[in-house]
């Protein structure tokens, strides 16, 4: 019988056969932390008396949520990770760099690795063909120290999609119809792994949104074939050395099938207060907007600010509506430079914050007021995620963002595309 993805990389790192249900103790590629969960880490990897980071060089500790820090706690927070990244030899990423998981796949997740992050969107590096997936910080101050864990095999859900994606729709609308469709515990600990011609055609920023939100329907992973998007993706950032071809067998063992027919699929948003809570930009025309974010490991790369900019070109935002952009690296930040996107951007009336988390986890740049209302290309909007629980947030993609934003209500793109 022929493997998913999950079994074969993770009998592959195990050095065993992996079949679903099993557990298997497997060899990690890299171990990651970031400074809203990661000093707890670094505590409890403290006492455990296992002094030595095992891959110091596959040990990376990113400072992102709160980049640069808006309170003295959290800069005692980043001098602890900055200490501990210099005291054990790992790579410390910091206030100038972005977000982790978008950092991930552009400098260290390599097809067939098995990536652990203090961070539930750690799935996002599954795009690239890694079993990526967060965990606990116990398990990720181990991790540090041993290079190993254990996993149970996950069973493996096929998402089969066909089809072209109209105008106006892209993979976030996908990812919100699936999680729509299947809830937000539809998929709990089972791998998702995703297929078809449109993944095929699919371009790997669209990849690592719908990985990144993979989590959002309780996925332990959500996986990609490693094919020629791949390849071009790792070449572009200097690392074509680190591809490597992998897909399911054509008699894998699936838990079950679902497919999509992309030609179908419509701009779609996800309600307050669940990433499941969906409906159709069209359906929710009208809904009055305070503030519109575009950024965060979901949404916030190159492509995706070439989306909002083509939108917002030669247009003002609705002066009631406050509209924040974040990229998510300093390269995709120094790349929207040289394109001009971020020139076009500023000239709507967007407010250009630096690469990092930002508004995402509401601990700045970006907090809401009682009883505000936020569109956001973030993967979460439950009570308090943006700073407060009194507020609104709503998902959708770029493309829907920048439209709402100049029309201060949720707009569907097809009316200004």
């Amino acid at each position: 019988m022929g493997k998913t993805l999950a079994e074969k990389i993770l009998g592959a790192k195990a050095d065993a056969e992996a079949r679903t249900g099993s557990i298997v103790v497997a060899r990690l590629d890299l171990v990651f932390l970031q400074d809203s969960t990661g000093p707890l880490a670094v505590r409890q990897f403290n006492e455990t008396g296992l002094n030595t980071v095992y891959h110091q060089e596959r040990t990376v500790l990113f400072i992102d949520h709160s980049a640069p820090s808006p309170a003295k706690e959290l800069s005692n927070d980043h001098i602890f990770l900055r200490n501990f990244a210099r005291e054990k030899g790992a790579i410390l990423s910091d206030i100038n760099q972005g977000v982790c998981h978008q950092l991930v796949a552009e400098s260290y997740a390599r097809p067939g690795d098995i990536i652990v992050g203090s961070d539930s969107h750690t799935v996002t590096a599954g795009a690239l063909g890694a079993f990526a997936t967060g965990m606990g910080s116990t398990d990720i101050a181990v991790a540090m120290a041993l290079g190993k864990t254990w996993f149970r095999v996950p069973e493996t859900v096929q998402v089969a999609v066909n089809g072209r994606l109209p105008q106006g729709v892209y993979a976030k609308d996908l990812i919100l119809h699936l999680i729509g469709q299947i809830g937000a515990d539809g998929a709990t600990y089972q791998a998702l792994e995703f297929g078809g011609d449109t993944i095929t055609n699919m371009a790997m920023s669209g990849r690592l949104t719908i990985a990144n939100m993979a989590v959002e329907a309780g996925a332990k992973v959500g996986l990609f074939p490693s094919d020629a998007v791949t390849e071009d993706y790792l070449r572009s950032q200097g690392r074509g050395e680190d591809y490597l071809p992998l897909s399911p067998d054509p008699d894998a063992n699936y838990e079950s099938t679902i497919e999509i027919d992309a030609a179908r699929l419509e701009p779609t948003l996800a309600k307050p207060h669940t990433v499941d809570n969906t409906a159709l930009a069209r359906e929710l025309k009208g809904t009055h907007l305070d503030q519109v974010f575009i950024g965060t490991c979901t949404n916030g790369r190159l492509e995706d600010l070439d989306v909002a900019a083509g939108i917002l070109k030669g247009k003002k935002r609705h002066p009631a509506t406050r509209l924040i952009v974040a990229p998510a690296s300093q390269k995709v930040l120094l790349a929207a430079l040289a394109e001009g996107y971020i020139t076009t951007l500023v000239e709507a009336g967007a407010t250009i914050v630096p690469p990092g988390c930002a508004a995402c986890l509401g601990v700045h740049q970006g907090v809401l007021g009682d009883g505000e209302v936020c569109l956001s290309t973030a993967n979460r909007n439950f009570k308090g995620r943006m700073g407060n629980p009194e507020a609104f947030v709503y998902l959708a993609s770029p493309a829907t963002a920048a439209a709402s934003a100049l029309k201060g209500e949720i707009t569907d793109p097809r009316e200004v595309l």
